[in-house]
């Protein structure tokens, strides 16, 4: 009888280990492309795997939760489709953040120096998503946004030269922008519309992270 019970014992440890389902990080992934696959939030994959931040390293295995009962939890997918966009700012202020700080350089792309599209550019490829390289392009990707509608996220254009979309930056969310900021000589997080220059420049925004 007490072999039986061991038997029921692994049967039962086995069983459960097999529902822990696991992704294997390739070539090109990033937290943001393996929440949008496995449909698994960036907050829950950080806090399944104990992730200090949302850097990735390929090779490594990642637990995206059990799937026990999947018919049970498919009723769930509408929900989690919703959230989405609140997930996609956390990716966004993540990222951005990691570029905070740096010097302002006309024409610079990297961590030594750094101008509004170079920022932008940076930062949506930290999450998967390759932006062209001058704001007036950047301009063209995505899909267009009404000021009320703006989230997380959003690129968000200024006429800052006598033309549309001379100037981008990453909205924030909460009346705020991230963006390489010329006159401060660094890239910033500011106010957005309650920022007298900024309004009074707005050009537009673009959704590129759905």
């Amino acid at each position: 009888m007490k072999a039986f019970s061991v038997l029921l014992i692994a049967a039962a440890l086995s069983t459960s280990s097999s529902l822990a389902a696991t992704y294997t990080v390739k070539s090109g992934d990033t937290l943001y492309s393996i929440a949008k696959a496995t449909r698994v939030d960036a907050p829950t994959l950080m806090k399944l795997n104990k992730l200090p931040s949302t850097t990735i390293q390929v090779g490594q295995r990642l637990n995206i939760g059990g799937s026990a009962a999947p018919v049970v939890n498919r009723p769930a997918a509408p929900q989690a489709a919703a959230a989405a966009p609140s997930r996609g700012g956390v990716f966004v202020r993540s990222a951005a953040n990691r570029w905070l700080g740096i010097r302002y350089v006309l024409g610079g792309t990297g961590g030594g120096g750094i101008d509004c599209s170079g920022f932008t550019m940076n930062v949506f490829r930290s999450l998967g998503i390759n932006l062209p390289r001058t704001a007036a392009a950047q301009w063209r990707m995505g899909s267009a946004v009404s000021r009320r509608d703006l989230r997380a996220g959003d690129l968000v254009f200024f006429n800052t030269m006598g033309r549309v979309a001379s100037h981008v930056g990453i909205y924030m969310g909460e009346g705020m922008m991230a963006n390489a900021n010329s006159y401060h000589g660094r890239t910033i997080v500011e106010p957005l519309f309650s920022n007298v220059y900024w309004a009074s420049r707005y050009s537009g925004a673009r959704r590129v992270l759905n």
